[in-house]
C-alpha cells in the first residue's frame, strides 16, 4: 500500500476515509525538522548553508513513516498547498531519503479542499516537489533566523529587559507604537453642528442638518464655538423655511467578495471577537474535517463548479429573484496570490450552519460566517432609493438638508453584511412624503457640540488590514506575528484593542534609531515582494540572502561600541516631546514634581519595564510610567495595621506594591507584593493588600500524591502549582478563590507540546441561558457540573446520569453566589498556558522565531 503523509492526524483520518484500505495514511505532526536554536545553524560564510535537525518529538513520527515504507516504498506527500506545506514535504523527503528503496516512487499531491472528489482528483494528478516554493521558504527561514540571532543579542546587551526582535514582528510592533504616539500627540478640536426637527404640512416629522449659514456653505469647522452655534440657531428660528428640492436617486450595493485569510480574520474579530490565532485554529479544524477549503490564501476567486453549487443553493433557499443572471467573478489583486489558491468557502454549499456536524462553538460560528459570505458573494445586488431634501429660507441665508434611504430589494443583504471597524456617516433613515415647494415647519432647533477624535487603536482586525495594505507579512504569518508580540509582553490587548507596553515602545524606538531600514514599511514590503519572486522562479534565493546580509552586518557593526547609557539618552531624547510635554504653568517639564530638586529622565528596570525617575534617587523616589506624562504624584499610603505591622501601599521603581512593616537593620527587606496589572490602585484596601501578602496560597494536598497544591502570582501571571508543575490561570482574582477540583482540572489540562489533554465530559446537558455549555465532569473529589469557570460538586445522593439541566443550573447559581464570581461566557484557560509555554522557552530559541 502506498504511504500517504499529511501534517495532522485529523487530516489523516479524513483522507483515510476517502482513500480506503488501498493506502496507508500517516501524519507527520507538522514540521519534522527545524534549525537548531543555536548560533551557526545558518552559515553566511558557507553561502548560507543551513543545518537541519529532526525534533525529538518528531523522531517517533518519522520512524512510523519509515517502518510503513518498508512494506511499500511508494511515498505520496500530501501536505498543505502552500509554501509551508511544500517545505514540510521537502523536509520529509530529505529525512526519509536514506530509507527509500532504489527506484521508489515519490510524488507530491495537493488539494484545496479535503473532500472525496478533491482528494481523488489530486491522487490522479501527482507532481514533483515545487523547488521555487521550497526556495522561498528557505529564504524566509534564513532571513528570520539571521535577524533573530543577530539583532536580538544587540537588544539584550543594549536595552535591559528587552526580548528578541523579529524581521516582520518588529514592523508590526512599530505600526502599533506609531498609532499610540499619534493618539497621545492628538489635540481635540471643537466644532458645532445645528440640527432641526421639521414637519410637513401633513404633520409628518423629519430631521435635517444645517448646511448653509449666512449664505455660505458650511464646512466642518465653520461653527467653532457655542456662541456661533447659538447665532446659527437664531438664524433658523427667525426665518420661514420651504422645501427647495427633493431628489430621489436609485442606488445599489454589490456584495463583498468571498473570504481570503486576511478578510476572514478581520470579520472573525469584528463579529465573533476571535483573535487571529483562535480564528485560524478554528478554520484549520474545519478544513481538516473537510468542511471548508484551505484557509491560508490571498485568493478570492472561486472554482467554477463551486460557483454553480452556490447559485443552486441560493435559488433553492431564497428564490430565483436573488440570483443574478450571470455568475459573479472576482479577480485576485495580490501579486503571486499564495500560488493562486482559491478563496475560503464551504466544500458543500448545501450544508447550512445549523446542519454542520460540529459541536465546537468557535468552529460553528466561523463556518456560519464563511457560508453566509460565500453565498452572499454570488447573490443579487441590494437596490435602494436615496432621497436628498434641500430646505432653504427665502433670502438664501439659511439652508438645511435631510437625507433618507428606502430599501427596495435587500438582495445579498438578506444573508450577510460586512462588519465595520468604525461607524460610517451614512444616513439610512426613512423620510416621510415631502413635496418640493411646501413649507417646512420648525418643531425644534438644537446645537450639538463635537470634538475631533484621535485615531482609534488597532484591533487585531484593523492591524491585519493595515499590514495587508502595506504588503507586510502573508496569510500564513498574520496570526503568529500578532501572537508573538503579545507573548513577549510588547503589546497587551484590552477590550479587543492592541496597546503597546513600555518595553514595546522602547524596542521600537531603539530599532528606529539604530536599525531604521529594518523596521521600514517599504523595506519590509519590498523584501516580501522578493520572496514572492523567488517562489515564482524569478529570483535566486541565495542572491537575496547575500544582499540582505551585506547591509545588515554593516548596521550591526555600527552598534558594537554603544553603551547602555548612550542608548537610554538617545531614546530619552527621541521621546522627549512625548515624555515631557509643556506644563500648564510654564515650568520646566523635566523638574521633579515631588522634590523639585532632581530632574526627570528615562530609566529601565531589569524586568524590561521602563519608567521616568528622578536623578535625586534614592533621596527622592518619584516615578511614573512613560505613557502617563500627567500622572498624579504618588507617595506612600498607609492602608491599616495587621498583627502590629503597618500595611502600606508604596510606589517603587518597578511600579506600585504593598508592604508589611518597614525596613529595619534586622529585616532590610520586609514582605512585599506587587500590585497585579489591571488592578485600580484606588481599590487596593487593607483586605486586598493582606490577600496579596499572603500569597502563595495553599489550596490543599493533591489527591493523587498528597503534595501541596498552591495558587499564586508569578512573573508570568496567576498560576496554580503542584510540585514542579505550573499552570496559568486566566484571571488574577481566581488565585484567591480557586478550589481543589478546579486546580486539578487546570493542572491536568495544561498544554503539552501545544496539545491539550483535557478530560472529556461525562455528559453534555445543554446551553446555559447566558451562553456556554453546561457539562457533567469527573473530578478528583467526585463528579461535578461545570459552566465556564464555575465548578459545582454534585450532592452525594445525586448520580451523574440523573442530573438535569435545570438541577445543574441551580447548583451553578448556588456555587457562583458563594464564590462571588460570575464566569465569562467562554472559558479561556488554555490561552495563558500557551503563553507560559512560549515564555519559558530558552531565549535563544525565541530569537529564531520570525515575525
Amino acid at each position: 500500500m502506498p504511504v500517504v503523509v499529511v501534517e495532522s492526524p485529523a487530516k489523516a483520518k479524513t483522507i483515510n476515509k476517502y482513500l480506503g484500505d488501498d493506502y496507508t495514511v500517516l501524519a507527520s505532526f507538522g514540521h519534522v525538522r527545524d534549525l537548531p536554536p543555536k548560533d551557526g545553524s545558518v552559515d553566511p560564510e558557507a553561502d548560507f548553508a543551513m543545518k537541519w535537525e529532526v525534533a525529538a518529538e518528531s523522531k517517533k513520527h518519522v520512524k512510523a513513516i519509515r517502518d510503513a515504507l518498508a512494506s511499500d516504498p511508494n511515498l505520496i506527500l500530501a501536505t498543505d498547498p502552500d509554501r509551508e506545506g511544500e517545505a514540510i514535504s521537502w523536509h520529509l523527503l530529505e529525512t526519509l531519503a536514506p530509507a527509500l528503496r532504489k527506484g521508489a516512487e515519490v510524488s507530491r499531491v495537493t488539494f484545496n479542499a479535503i473532500t472525496k472528489s478533491a482528494v481523488t482528483e489530486a491522487m490522479a494528478r501527482p507532481r514533483q516537489i515545487d523547488q521555487p516554493l521550497v526556495d522561498a521558504y528557505l529564504a524566509r527561514r534564513a532571513l528570520d533566523y539571521l535577524v533573530g540571532f543577530n539583532l536580538s543579542p544587540v537588544l539584550w546587551r543594549k536595552l535591559p529587559g528587552a526580548k528578541s526582535a523579529g524581521r516582520v514582528q518588529s514592523v508590526a510592533l512599530r505600526i502599533i507604537v506609531d498609532r499610540e504616539m499619534e493618539i497621545e500627540a492628538f489635540r481635540p478640536r471643537e466644532y458645532w453642528s445645528v440640527h432641526a426637527r421639521l414637519a410637513t404640512p401633513r404633520g409628518d416629522e423629519y430631521d435635517a442638518a444645517m448646511t448653509v449659514f449666512g449664505g455660505k456653505k458650511l464646512e466642518r469647522f465653520d461653527i467653532a464655538t457655542e456662541e456661533q452655534a447659538q447665532l446659527a440657531v437664531a438664524a433658523i428660528a427667525s426665518r420661514d423655511l420651504r422645501v427647495a428640492s427633493v431628489a430621489a436617486k436609485p442606488a445599489s450595493r454589490n456584495p463583498w467578495p468571498p473570504f481570503m485569510t486576511s478578510t476572514l480574520q478581520q470579520e472573525a474579530s469584528r463579529k465573533l471577537g476571535l483573535g487571529a490565532r483562535a480564528c485560524m485554529s478554528a478554520a484549520q479544524r474545519l478544513y481538516e474535517a473537510g468542511h471548508i477549503t484551505y484557509m491560508r490564501t490571498d485568493g478570492i476567486d472561486m472554482a467554477p463548479e463551486a460557483v454553480m453549487a452556490a447559485r443552486d443553493a441560493i435559488k433553492a433557499r431564497f428564490g430565483a429573484e436573488y440570483l443574478p443572471k450571470s455568475p459573479r467573478m472576482y479577480k485576485n489583486k495580490a501579486k503571486n496570490a499564495q500560488e493562486a489558491h482559491e478563496c475560503i468557502r464551504p466544500t458543500d454549499m448545501m450544508l447550512s450552519p445549523d446542519r454542520l456536524p460540529v459541536s465546537d462553538k468557535d468552529q460553528k460560528a466561523l463556518y456560519d460566517l464563511i457560508w453566509k459570505r460565500t453565498l452572499a458573494s454570488q447573490m443579487e445586488s441590494a437596490r435602494m432609493e436615496r432621497t436628498t431634501v434641500e430646505i432653504a429660507s427665502a433670502d438664501g441665508q439659511v439652508g438645511l438638508r435631510a437625507n433618507g434611504q428606502v430599501m427596495l430589494f435587500d438582495g445579498f443583504l438578506r444573508v450577510y453584511d460586512q462588519g465595520r471597524d468604525d461607524e460610517e456617516d451614512e444616513d439610512s433613515r426613512r423620510l416621510p412624503l415631502i413635496h418640493e415647494g411646501e413649507a417646512a415647519e420648525k418643531r425644534a432647533v438644537t446645537p450639538e457640540q463635537h470634538f475631533t477624535q484621535a485615531p482609534p487603536r488597532y484591533t487585531e482586525a484593523t492591524l491585519v488590514k493595515r499590514m495587508e495594505e502595506l504588503g507586510i507579512g502573508r496569510p500564513s504569518t498574520y496570526a503568529s506575528i500578532i501572537g508573538t508580540i503579545q507573548d513577549r509582553d510588547y503589546v497587551r490587548k484590552e477590550q479587543n484593542r492592541l496597546i503597546p507596553e513600555d518595553k514595546g515602545r522602547l524596542v521600537t524606538i531603539f530599532l528606529q534609531k539604530y536599525f531604521p531600514r529594518y523596521v521600514s514599511y517599504d523595506f519590509t514590503a519590498n523584501l516580501e515582494g522578493e520572496l514572492d519572486d523567488i517562489s515564482s522562479g524569478e529570483r535566486a534565493y541565495r542572491e537575496v540572502l547575500r544582499r540582505f546580509w551585506r547591509d545588515f552586518t554593516a548596521a550591526l557593526e555600527g552598534t558594537s561600541e554603544l553603551r547602555i547609557t548612550e542608548v537610554l539618552e538617545a531614546i530619552d531624547e527621541a521621546l522627549a516631546p512625548h515624555l515631557y510635554p509643556p506644563r500648564p504653568d510654564g515650568s520646566d517639564p523635566r523638574e521633579c514634581p515631588l522634590c523639585h530638586k532632581g530632574r526627570l529622565h528615562l530609566k529601565t528596570a531589569r524586568s524590561g519595564g521602563a519608567f521616568i525617575g528622578c536623578t535625586n534617587y534614592p533621596d527622592c523616589r518619584f516615578t511614573r510610567p512613560i505613557s502617563s506624562p500627567d500622572a498624579e504624584v504618588v507617595g506612600d499610603t498607609v492602608l491599616g495595621v495587621d498583627n502590629g505591622d503597618q500595611i502600606s501601599l508604596k510606589n517603587g521603581r518597578f511600579g506600585p506594591y504593598v508592604q508589611r512593616g518597614e525596613a529595619t537593620a534586622e529585616q532590610p527587606k520586609p514582605p512585599r507584593a506587587s500590585i497585579p496589572k489591571g488592578w485600580d490602585l484606588a481599590s487596593v484596601d487593607l483586605e486586598r493588600a493582606l490577600a496579596l501578602l499572603a500569597l502563595p496560597r495553599e489550596i490543599g494536598p493533591h489527591p493523587e500524591d498528597g503534595v501541596p497544591v498552591e495558587a499564586g502570582i508569578g512573573r508570568y501571571g496567576p498560576y496554580v502549582k503542584h510540585g514542579a508543575k505550573y499552570a496559568n490561570l486566566p484571571e488574577v482574582d481566581e488565585v484567591f478563590t480557586i478550589g481543589m477540583n478546579r486546580a486539578v482540572e487546570v493542572l491536568a489540562s495544561k498544554q503539552v507540546r501545544g496539545r491539550a489533554a483535557a478530560a472529556a465530559p461525562l455528559a453534555e446537558l445543554g446551553e446555559h441561558p447566558e451562553g456556554g455549555p453546561v457539562q457533567v465532569m469527573s473530578g478528583r473529589y467526585g463528579p461535578y457540573v461545570k459552566w465556564g469557570k464555575v465548578n459545582a460538586t454534585l450532592p452525594r445522593d445525586l448520580e451523574p446520569g440523573a442530573v438535569t439541566l435545570e438541577r445543574a443550573l441551580e447548583l451553578i447559581a448556588e456555587k457562583a453566589a458563594k464564590s462571588g464570581k460570575k464566569p465569562a461566557k467562554k472559558a479561556a484557560a488554555k490561552k495563558p498556558a500557551e503563553k507560559k509555554t512560549a515564555a519559558r522557552k530558552p531565549a535563544a530559541a525565541k530569537a529564531k522565531k520570525a515575525g
